[in-house]
């Protein structure tokens, strides 16, 4: 039997203002969306899982973990987009001997991220991302698993949501699972990776979280108003995928396709990430699919 109970606890890093020029279709500004960062604790120890995008939103994580007054052992990645890893080493360093972990996939993606950071990442978010080096160890030399104060938390593999080499992690005794990009929490899911049968593989992967059975997920992206309630999260994730997948059949340009999915999901934030999806869709009509937003 498990010496002590787990609790978690849900860190939401709110969205902020992005350097890049222009606007969305309806006047908005460019915006990076909420990231969700996880805290999951027992009696003395602590797991994160994804780490956010900033300096100043490192710090404010670092200070809830201190408040919570766990010991931190390790920092899980769920995948390679930076607003979920790149403040892992920092964290790391603040925490020793918190170990930082990702599956093999993952951490390949990681070197891609961290080779295309110049060119995009440091252009809109200008000197606001600590260095980041690729420190992650391979989570299948842990066999696939972290062990907290004698709970199980595994890591699953479920290939493409909506980036490629995405896992989860499920922690059976919480009932939980920490979903990172499969699941979204009403916040615009982004789209520019999505075309050549992406969304096809994304909804497999939603259906391998969903034969977890848990209750409650924690999306990478949530908006801090909603619950964890699992069956809405995954019905509402895949409703926005075969709304895109209608839409796309209807609508001519990305700014009509912008209209209409803001019409079927009015309350979603980040509709920055929206028209950064819409153009990328539309491949026609950009120059170039945006990076994730």
């Amino acid at each position: 039997m498990s010496a002590t109970r787990l609790g978690y606890e849900v860190i939401v890093s709110e969205a902020i203002p992005l350097a890049l020029p222009g606007r969305t279709p309806d006047g908005g500004a460019r915006t990076w969306a909420p990231v969700s960062t996880t805290l999951v604790f027992g009696r003395d120890e602590a797991v994160l899982v994804d780490p956010p995008l900033t300096t100043a939103q490192a710090e404010a994580v670092a200070d809830r973990v201190r408040a919570v007054g766990r010991r931190l052992t390790h920092i899980f990645a769920t995948h390679a987009h930076g607003d979920h890893w790149f403040t892992a080493p920092s964290l790391a360093d603040r925490f020793p001997g918190a170990q930082v972990v990702a599956t093999g996939g993952t951490i390949a993606q990681m070197h891609r991220t961290a080779e295309a950071r110049a060119g995009f990442w440091d252009k809109i978010l200008p000197g606001r991302i600590p260095a980041s080096p690729v420190t992650a160890v391979a989570a299948e030399d842990l066999e696939n698993r972290l062990v907290l104060e004698g709970h199980v938390l595994s890591v699953l593999g479920v290939g493409h949501s909506d980036t490629d080499d995405t896992s989860v992690l499920h922690i059976p005794d919480l009932d939980l699972v920490v979903a990172g990009d499969v699941v979204y929490n009403g916040v615009h899911q982004y789209l520019v990776e999505s075309r050549d049968g992406g969304r096809d593989a994304w909804r497999r992967a939603i259906a391998a979280v969903e034969a977890l059975g848990a209750r409650r997920i924690v999306a990478g992206h949530k908006n801090h108003r909603y619950d964890d309630d699992a069956d809405r999260q995954i019905r509402e994730t895949r409703r926005y995928l075969a709304d895109t997948d209608q839409l796309l059949e209807t609508e001519p340009t990305p700014e009509l396709f912008y209209s209409a999915m803001i019409r079927r999901h009015p309350d979603h934030l980040n509709r920055s990430s929206l028209w950064g999806s819409s153009q990328a869709l539309y491949p026609d009509r950009t120059q170039g699919a945006p990076p994730p937003t």
